[in-house]
Parts: structure tokens; C-alpha cells; sequence
């Protein structure tokens, strides 16, 4: 049995979130193949064969694939699954399920989208209503597509792999898409994502401008990734790519420390696997206490700094 990994990347290092599928891969069970469709992106097929578990690198390097657009991706993943993948996977991320919708299309089957849980080949969890049940879902199709999300498997070793890597010569151009810009936000401050501590502030935090005065030196002091709730994010505190929820970031930290949050069931849905979450809230009877594992009743502006000062 053959599975096939769409690899994550800038053209330039492999992303941490197909190191997550790599397990969820071997935990299916059979050779795992890693397609690394890119722009002078040798370097990332170089991390990709040494990944622990990879039997064999694909590599498309060809200007169509330069910014990763999705139906130049997908119809790319869909031809090379024809050639006797029984699994397709990819990282439930915003690229993920950006490509791997349109390749189940493709191949005219339906999708398995955010995996918690391999039970077996053909079966696996997912979390529903907003991660309050896990289904068990089995598929019969002829190819398996799945998203897989990252923080419910450990990261694959990044050394110990030695595959071989092949050139997929053909490129797919769909011609219906275009790269235009983008806008690139740098930040010393770990990625949300893979950051082992977060600070995330909701509506209780007042303004935008009180977010920063009062969060910042909290991340500082922790070396810690800055989240928001939705309802911080809606009321422009904060921009979108911080919200931590349902329909922002899945996170899963050691640490999740959440400030002014209610805790709405959209955002539980995207933070409740966090190993220790500490709430301060100046409801006692909010909803994220019940999932906290310390919980503070007080106002936000009066506790985080005596705790920045203590730190």
C-alpha cells in the first residue's frame, strides 16, 4: 500500500506541519512518498528524503508551482495518485484544505478532512460540532484523501530517512489563476502554530491598543506566540491571522493562557487540546473555566501585570 504526502513549503524549507502527516502516515501503514511541487525547490526535497519514515521524494520543480496556487497543485496530485496511491494526505492547513478538496474532485471521491485518529487503513476520527463528538468515519473509495490535523500527531524525526528523490517532469498549468502579491507579516515571536507557549486575548481586553499594552509583555517574559478569540479579531483588535478557533488556528501548546476570553464553543474547539490552560476572567462563571486547568477571577488589567512582575 502506497501513501502520497503533498508536501508543505516556501521553496525553501520544508513546513513543520508535513512532518505531522508523516506520522499519521506510518500509523496507516505502508511506503510513504513525499511530492515537494515547487520552484527551485531542491532544498526542500533535500529535508523531505532525510524525514524518518520516507521511502521515496517526488520532486516538480517548475515555475507553475512557484506560489503553490491550488489548481495547478491539485491537478499535479491528482495525475500522480492515479499511478497507485491508496492514500493522498496533506496537512489541515490553510493550504491543505485549500488543495486537497479540488484533488478529491478530481479523482471523483469523497474526503476525510481533519484526522485526529488512525483507527485503521480505512478508518480513522474526526472531531465534529466543533470538536464536542468525535465521529469514526470508514471510506471505501478507491483513493483515500485526508487532511490530517498537526497537533494531534507527534512530528516525524527530521533526520534518519535516506529516500531516493525522482523528477516529476510534467507540469500542470491550469491557466485560470494567477499569483499577484502578498504581504508577509515577520515576527520574532514563535509561530502560532508550533509555539509551545501562547497568550491569547479576546473581547474582555477592551481595545487593540490595550491588547498590546497588556499582552506583550506577558509574550515577552514567556517567549510566547500572541492568539486572539474571534470576537477580538471581528472587533479589529487584532488581524485574523492570530484567531485561534474553529475557523482560525488549531493550536495544541504546553502552555495556553487565555485573557479576557469567554470561551465560546468555537474557540474551545481550537485550543482545548493545549497540554495546560490557564484562564483569567473577571466572569467567574465563564464558559472556559470549565476547561481551564487554573482559572483566575479577576480584572485582566490588574492581574496580567502583578504576573508579568512575579515572572
Amino acid at each position: 500500500m502506497s501513501i502520497l504526502i503533498v508536501a508543505e513549503h516556501d521553496n525553501q524549507t520544508l513546513n513543520a506541519a508535513t512532518l505531522n502527516a508523516v506520522t499519521a502516515a506510518q500509523q496507516i501503514g505502508g511506503d510513504i512518498t513525499v511530492l515537494v511541487a515547487g520552484s527551485n525547490a531542491h532544498a526542500v526535497a533535500e529535508q523531505a528524503k532525510s524525514v524518518a519514515g520516507v521511502s521515496k521524494v517526488l520532486l516538480a520543480d517548475n515555475a507553475a508551482y512557484a506560489n503553490q496556487l491550488a489548481e495547478n497543485v491539485a491537478a499535479l496530485v491528482a495525475d500522480v495518485a492515479k499511478s497507485g496511491y491508496k492514500h493522498v494526505l496533506a496537512a489541515s492547513t490553510t493550504t491543505g484544505k485549500n488543495i486537497l478538496p479540488r484533488v478529491a474532485a478530481l479523482l471523483d471521491v469523497s474526503m476525510v478532512s481533519d484526522v485526529i485518529a488512525v483507527v485503521n487503513a480505512n478508518t480513522f476520527k474526526r472531531p465534529i460540532y466543533a470538536g464536542n463528538a468525535i465521529a469514526t468515519v470508514e471510506s471505501s473509495e478507491a483513493v483515500i484523501v485526508a487532511t490530517v490535523r498537526g497537533t494531534a500527531f507527534d512530528a516525524a524525526a527530521t533526520q534518519g530517512g535516506s529516500a531516493s528523490v525522482e523528477n516529476v517532469a510534467e507540469a500542470k498549468d491550469a491557466g485560470i489563476s494567477k499569483f499577484v502579491s502578498e504581504e508577509i507579516v515577520k515576527s520574532e515571536r514563535p509561530e502560532l502554530t508550533v509555539a509551545r507557549i501562547v497568550v491569547s486575548g479576546g473581547r474582555g481586553v477592551g481595545s487593540g491598543e490595550n491588547y498590546y499594552n497588556v499582552l506583550n509583555p506577558l509574550a515577552d517574559k514567556l517567549g510566547a506566540a500572541l492568539g486572539a478569540s474571534r470576537a477580538a479579531v471581528d472587533a479589529g483588535f487584532v488581524p485574523n491571522d492570530m484567531q485561534v478557533g474553529q475557523t482560525g488556528k488549531i493550536v495544541a501548546p504546553d502552555l495556553y493562557l487565555a485573557v479576557g476570553i469567554s470561551g465560546a464553543i468555537q474557540h474551545l474547539a481550537g485550543m482545548k487540546d493545549s497540554k495546560v490552560i490557564v484562564a483569567i476572567n473577571k466572569d467567574e462563571e465563564a464558559p472556559i473555566n470549565a476547561v481551564a486547568d487554573y482559572w483566575l477571577v479577576g480584572d485582566l488589567n490588574t492581574v496580567v501585570p502583578e504576573l508579568v512582575s512575579k515572572l
